[in-house]
């Protein structure tokens, strides 16, 4: 593959994922070829091969008569989809401490939890969006922690669903009530694993890693329950059916 269609593909995955997540598209509605490679800018086949790799991560659905849809989620899905990502991080996090972890990226883990404890607790510290990209490297690190490139994998994999990912509810700091006390929480507990893995506690690490992904739980039933109207605000909110 030449490195000018990688670049396109590139380009017509992120911007697909980029639409189908923002709600531009109805739930269960099908898509234009057509129409989707002229609002992206690209053609028709690294969009076929975007589909395709949405198919996969489970953003699009096939149709049996041809194309694709926009998949539709259930509460119960994304409710799922959080709660299989915690416990494959508890895994990654108790096999980390059983095996051992590199001491360098103990290290980098560390200057990482710095970096939030920076962000959310000095005044005119460090901006919001140092804190969302210093949280997704800190997930970034502990699933890399255990060495597996089979646990990082899957790790990925369940993150791409909606709503699933470590940093799915940090798009608006407005949204969730006591927003700030939500990071300092979660920050306690990023510092929790990180001694229970240092320390090889296993069940420890795994049991808090597995708690810490359901902060992303709460803040979905929170806004499914009280904030409906923000589904075109929050990545992969549109995608899920009303109760």
């Amino acid at each position: 593959m030449k490195s000018t269609d990688l670049s396109q593909l590139e380009r017509a995955l992120l911007g697909l994922r980029s639409l189908v997540l923002g709600g531009t598209f109805s739930k269960g509605q099908r898509l234009s070829e057509v129409a989707v490679a002229k609002q992206l800018g690209t053609s028709r086949t690294p969009l076929r091969q975007a589909m395709d790799r949405l198919v996969s991560e489970g953003l699009l659905e096939r149709i049996a008569t041809g194309g694709c849809r926009v998949a539709t989620f259930t509460t119960n899905d994304i409710a799922d989809a959080i709660e299989i990502r915690g416990v494959i991080e508890g895994t990654a996090a108790r096999v980390a401490a059983e095996r051992g972890v590199d001491v360098v990226l103990l290290d980098r883990a560390n200057a990482t939890l710095d970096q939030i404890d920076l962000a959310i607790n000095v005044p005119n510290g460090q901006t919001f969006n140092q804190y969302v990209q210093q949280n997704a490297r800190f997930h970034d690190l502990l699933a890399d922690f255990p060495a597996s490139p089979l646990i990082k994998r899957e790790i990925e994999r369940m993150s791409l669903l909606p709503l699933a990912s470590p940093s799915s509810f940090l798009s608006d700091q407005a949204l969730i009530p006591d927003f700030q006390e939500s990071l300092r929480h979660a920050q306690r507990q990023h510092r929790a694993i990180m001694e229970a893995i240092t320390n090889r506690e296993g069940a420890r690490a795994e049991a808090l890693t597995r708690e810490h992904a359901r902060l992303a739980l709460v803040n979905f039933n929170y806004l499914t329950e009280h904030r409906p109207e923000l589904a075109k605000v929050v990545p992969g909110l549109a995608l899920v059916a009303s109760k």
